[in-house]
This record gives C-alpha cells, sequence and structure tokens, in this order.
C-alpha cells in the first residue's frame, strides 16, 4: 500500500499537499460507508451497479487504487525510482503484508462462525489482495521500466484486457465469462467470491486494476514535475477530463463495469480521480481552504489501519447479533429504512473517525 506519511510534493521550496492525503481519506471514508449499511435496504448510490452503470459506490475503489498509483510515484521518487535491495525488500514486505491482512480477515471472518480450518474454502481475492497486487506491480514497474513507456504499458494493458472481453463472452454475467473461467482454473471455485458467478476483485480483472494504478502513477509524475503548481493543477485537470470523455464515447462498444473492471470503468473513473484531485489541489493547497476537511485527512494519514479495523469490527459486531439491534434502534426512530440503513452506517464510520483521532492528533501514522 502506499506510503501512510502525510504526502509531500518534492520541489523547491518542500511544500506538503494535503489534498493528496484528504482524497485518500475521502475514498477510504467511502469504503467503509458503503460496506457497513445497517439494513437490507440502502440508498441505489451507495450500493453497487447490479452489472452493468456506474453509482457513487462504484467510485470508491477505483478512487482509493489511483491515489495509491500516486503515492506510489511520491514514495518511490524519495529514492529516484532506482531499485536496490533495500527498495526491492520494503516493496516485497509490504505487498505480501497487505496480502496476509486481507487473508486473515477472511479467517477471522470464519473463525467467528466456529470454523477455525477454512483453508479449503478461504477467499484468496478481495479488496486488500488486490490493493497489495496492483501496489506491486506498480512499483516494479515504475523501478525497472523507463517511465517513457509507462503510456504505452498502460495501452497494451487495457487493449489486451478489452480484446479478452470481446473473445471471451467477457460482459456475461454468468460461469460462461472466460474471466469466470480463467479464475476457477487458476485460483480454484472455493477461493473465490460466492455471491455471483463473476469474482469482483478476480485475479484475471486485476490485469485491468494494474493499469488503472499505472494511470495514477503518471498523474503522481504530472504532480512532481519541477512546474508551477497552477499549471500543475490545470494540467491535470484537462488530462482527467479527456480520459473521463475517452471513456465515455467508447461506453457504448463497451460498457461501464465495475465487476469486471472494463477498460471504460478505469478511464472514466480515473478521469474523474484526477479532476476532483486537480479541484482538492486548487482549493486546498493553492487557496488554503483547509477547515473543512480535517475529518477526512483522519482517515487520509491511516488509511489501511481504520480500513482493516472497520473490517474486523463489523465481523465482530455481526457476529455477535449486535448489529440488528442497533440497526433496529435506529429503525424505531427514523422509519424511512434507508435512511435508518444510511444512518447505520454513518455512526459505524464515525466510530471508526473517533478512532483514528488520537493517532492523527498525535502524528502517528501506522505504516505496512
Amino acid at each position: 500500500m502506499e506510503n501512510s506519511q502525510p504526502s509531500t510534493f518534492n520541489s523547491q521550496p518542500k511544500k506538503r499537499l494535503l489534498s493528496l492525503d484528504v482524497l485518500r481519506g475521502i475514498t477510504v471514508v467511502g469504503m467503509i460507508l458503503v460496506n457497513n449499511s445497517g439494513g437490507k435496504l440502502s440508498y441505489e448510490s451507495l450500493q453497487h451497479s447490479a452489472w452493468n452503470g456506474l453509482t457513487l459506490c462504484d467510485l470508491v475503489f477505483p478512487f482509493f487504487l489511483f491515489i495509491m498509483g500516486i503515492s506510489t510515484s511520491i514514495a518511490l521518487s524519495k529514492f529516484h525510482f532506482q531499485a536496490s535491495g533495500s527498495v526491492v525488500r520494503k516493496i516485497l514486505k509490504r505487498t505480501l503484508i497487505i496480502l496476509c491482512i486481507g487473508w486473515v480477515i477472511h479467517w477471522f471472518d470464519f473463525i467467528c462462525d466456529g470454523d477455525f480450518s477454512p483453508f479449503a474454502h478461504l477467499r484468496l481475492t478481495g479488496v486488500l489482495p488486490r490493493i497489495a497486487l496492483c501496489y506491486c506491480v506498480a512499483s516494479f514497474v515504475a523501478l525497472y521500466v523507463n517511465h517513457k513507456y509507462i503510456g504505452w504499458l498502460i495501452g497494451i494493458l487495457l487493449a489486451g484486457y478489452t480484446f479478452l472481453l470481446c473473445i471471451g463472452n467477457g460482459y456475461a454475467p454468468d460461469s460462461t465469462n472466460l474471466l469466470a473461467i480463467i479464475d476457477r482454473n487458476v485460483l480454484g471455485a472455493d477461493h473465490l467470491y460466492h455471491k455471483s458467478p463473476i469474482d469482483p476483485e478476480g485475479l484475471t480483472s486485476t490485469f485491468s486494476a494494474i493499469a488503472h494504478t499505472l494511470i495514477g502513477f503518471c498523474c503522481g509524475k504530472l504532480i512532481l514535475a519541477k512546474k508551477n503548481l497552477e499549471q500543475k493543477t490545470l494540467k491535470l485537470f484537462v488530462v482527467g477530463f479527456i480520459l473521463m470523455a475517452c471513456g465515455f464515447c467508447l461506453m457504448e462498444a463497451l460498457p461501464l463495469n465495475k465487476r469486471i473492471w472494463s477498460p471504460t470503468f478505469v478511464l472514466v473513473t480515473c478521469g474523474l480521480a484526477a479532476m476532483l484531485q486537480a479541484l482538492l489541489i486548487y482549493f486546498i493547497d493553492l487557496k488554503e481552504k483547509k477547515n473543512w476537511c480535517r475529518f477526512f485527512e483522519i482517515f487520509g494519514v491511516n488509511p489501511l489501519f481504520l480500513y482493516v479495523l472497520s473490517e474486523v469490527v463489523a465481523i465482530v459486531i455481526g457476529t455477535t447479533g449486535s448489529k440488528p439491534v442497533i440497526y433496529e434502534g435506529i429503525h424505531s426512530l427514523i422509519t424511512d429504512p434507508y435512511l435508518a440503513s444510511a444512518v447505520y452506517a454513518i455512526l459505524f464510520t464515525l466510530i471508526m473517525g473517533a478512532c483514528g483521532y488520537p493517532l492523527y492528533k498525535k502524528k502517528i501514522y501506522i505504516k505496512i
């Protein structure tokens, strides 16, 4: 995962870009919020698209991968993008730790249900494993590939993935989809997502997610360039708009689809993320309008810790039977089930923020 230290801008004089932490925090808040609805009913914007389409909920994870690409660029720039034994070990160690945390969370869920040896059906995919793989590949590309060729690599990954979708029934929401077939044969059906035939964090679609992270890396390089910050902010916004426009233009042939991480989904969400990052840089770092963003900064400086904490707490609350009791208490005061579910999610997120506040206040940044 990206360096959890506060983001900085490598220029003279050295200046911290608070906006990077804020965008990271916004995405983590979003991830926690949409993962913890209280009841069975929730607003459509807080649910993932059933198949093709794009909701607000669909934006949070791709935004996180985008900002991870930017953060990877900033972190590795400190080493001038030169590979060394210590840098390689650090990347591999961080990758392994994030993978293991993801698997342990799945294991903990089984343990809470009384299954202490679920290894035959332990899910190997998921949000954290995808983060780990994208971080690892993007980091090694940054170290070992000439940066002027990274754009070509992104194009090859997306074009190759598009070809795979076209020849392999890639938009079919069933087991005939080539993505599902590859994932089943490589990882085994028992180690995949079981709520749909298509694993939303499957191994095959991770190739598209890697291209996604590399786009974020290139935007990070743009931010690091030795130019006026206002010019770079405008350029970042324009790049984002072009990416988004290209994605929407191709949408008729290749619909937006988060579950298969379609190429158009990559272009549109990266474009939106770049435009939002540019706006945040303008208002927070250039205009210094910072009073509103402390809540998101709390999540942004310790993103992995608070996300993992939220997953563990959610499992415990669900296993102990506390969740329906809490939700029913809220529902007794708020009769609208959609609003009651949203209030539960907001309260849960606020509790996670309260856990992160002492760390933020004491400038404790938990690095992985």
